[in-house]
This record gives structure tokens, sequence and C-alpha cells, in this order.
């Protein structure tokens, strides 16, 4: 039974590369420090033969007994909210983390796979976004914070393949969405389903033109696998290419609801993306993948996630405590 070890196991995306792994008959370990991931999104994985977790900080050494043949890192705030809060720690999983992995990756001669981000390309003055586009990112602005720690993962992966021979895979993550996303992350989708289904208007920053492209988590997840086995090392977009406006995203979404909120208008929070879509023709040729789901199909499930959430989880505001982790 091959093993592999998936960082940020405890998050959106880290939760459903378990699932995947597991049902493909691997042996997962599963490692988060809870920072901003969230034990239930794998409560229905903890008696399961084929999964084992970690609680760590990557930051810190990161020790694995036994064999690995995989390594997958998703360890990173990934919210605005978050890195914006946690600052300092984002840019140490992006930059120590990730020495550590690699590191962990080269003693146990595994394959690694490095979760970077569409936020590679900052506000872009190229559309759609191909791999090959170097980015226009403000490296001091709020948000330089997570898109730079993104960046120098990439570098430090790609310096680990080309001076130690490190099998290593690069997949940029565009915008996903899907169940096990926090409610109150700060995130176009949960912030506007969350805010109708609270009866409350829809906040749109900016007039609403910029936009967003959407990938359902089935689809991600399926992308990044199929990358993983690949033989390709060098950054892969995975998202879908269906681009939205965010005027014309919240109208759906009062659409799906059935509600008859307003919408209100604030500033564009710094260095915010104007346009936001991937070019995914690498992924088309190299790994014969694009997005199945279509955004309706996709919405509608998200939405049924987050209707079933309690009382308590849907008026709860963000207010994680930090102080008992590692972020200075």
């Amino acid at each position: 039974m091959k093993r592999v070890l998936i960082t940020g196991a405890a998050g959106f995306l880290g939760s459903h590369l378990c699932d995947r792994f597991i049902a493909e008959g691997y042996h997962v370990i599963g490692m988060d420090n809870f920072i901003t991931g969230d034990p239930k999104n794998l409560a229905h994985l903890k008696e399961h033969s084929y999964f084992e977790f970690i609680e760590h900080d990557v930051t810190e050494f990161v020790s694995v007994e036994g064999d690995l043949d995989y390594i997958l890192h998703f360890a990173s705030p990934a919210s605005p909210i978050d890195y914006l809060k946690i600052p300092i720690q984002t840019l140490k999983v992006g930059s120590l983390g990730t020495h550590n992995l690699l590191g962990l990756a080269k003693a146990k001669k595994a394959r690694i796979l490095i979760a970077s981000t569409s936020e590679v390309y900052g506000d872009p003055l190229v559309h759609p976004q191909s791999e090959d586009y170097y980015g226009n990112v403000n490296a001091i602005g709020p948000r330089g914070v997570y898109d730079e720690a993104k960046r120098f993962q990439e570098s430090i992966t790609m310096a680990y393949h080309r001076v130690h021979g490190l099998d290593t895979r690069i997949v940029r993550i565009f915008n996903t969405y899907g169940p096990r996303m926090r409610l109150n992350d700060g995130r176009v989708i949960p912030a506007f389903i969350g805010q109708a289904l609270r009866g409350e208007d829809l906040t749109v920053f900016g007039d609403g033109s910029q936009t967003r492209s959407f990938c359902y988590i089935d689809d991600q997840v399926e992308g990044i696998y199929r990358l993983l086995l690949s033989d390709y090392a060098l950054p892969v977009n995975i998202g879908n290419p269906n681009e939205i406006t965010i005027m014309d995203f919240a109208q759906e979404i009062i659409k799906l609801t059935g509600t008859q909120q307003k919408i209100v208008y604030k500033d564009l929070p710094v260095d915010d993306p104007m346009q936001r879509q991937p070019d995914i023709s690498l992924a088309k040729k190299i790994l014969g993948w694009e997005p199945k789901v279509e955004r309706a199909e996709g919405m509608q499930k998200t939405y049924d996630y987050f209707k079933s959430l309690s009382i308590d989880e849907l008026y709860r505001a963000n207010h994680r405590d930090f102080s008992k982790f590692n972020i200075r």
C-alpha cells in the first residue's frame, strides 16, 4: 500500500484530498496544527484503517516514521481574513514549512506536490492567466504575505528539483468551492451565501465589475490527482475558465437562495485582483483534464451544505483564537 502525507489535512482542500487518496487505496497520513483547519473535516476518517493523523506545525522540523511515496503540501492560510491576521505565520508556512517538507521528501525519496495559487499572478495585466505569465504582485502590500509566500514556495521547489533531482509537482490553484468551506472565511462564495442565509444584504467590494472563475472541489481534486501522477515538474493551472463578474454572481446567489437581499457596496480592498481566469490549455494537454461540474450544480451542492449548518455556526463571527500558535 502506497503511503502519502497530506499537510493542511483538516482544511477544505486537504480534507477532500484525504478522502480521494483513501478511496484510491492509499494509506493517508494527515498533518495539521488546526490554525485554520477544522477537526470536524476529518471526523469521518477518525476510525478509518487507511488513515492516521499527526497534529503538527510544519514550520517546525517534520518527521514521519516509515516510507513515504508522496507528499502533498497544502498547509497554509488561504483566506484573506486569515492571512491578514497572521501574516508572519503565512510567510513561515510558505518558506520554512516548504523547506522542511522538501527536506523530508529528499530523505524519503518521495515525490512532492506543492500547492501554489493563482495569487502568484497578482492583479494580472494578462488575461486569461497562463503559466508563462510572471505576474503583477505588490510584494509589500497587505496581500503580499500570501502572494510572496507562494512565489517563494515555487522557487525553492524548483531549486530542489534542479539541484537535488527531487521529484516535484506544482499546482496553481484558482478559486475553488464546495462543502467544508468555512462560512466565515471571507471569500466571496461563503460570504454571499452566509449573508443570504442570515437575511443580510450582500456586500460587493468595488463596483462589482471584477471577475472570478470558480472550480468545484471534485474537479479541483481530480486535477491535482492527475498532476501528482504525471511526469510534469513545472507549474500547472487547475481551475475553471468560466469567468463571471462579482455583480452577476451576486445576482446568481440571490436567485439560488430565493432571498430578496439588496446589494450594498464597499471600497475595494488594497491589491484585490480585478480579473481572475485560468488558461488551462496546459492541463488539458498534459493531464487530459478540464472541469466537468457546471457552476449551477456545484453551487446547489454548496448551498445545501451551508443550509445544513447549525444556527450557531451560521451566526458565528470569525473570531479565531491564534494566541496558542507560534505566529511571530
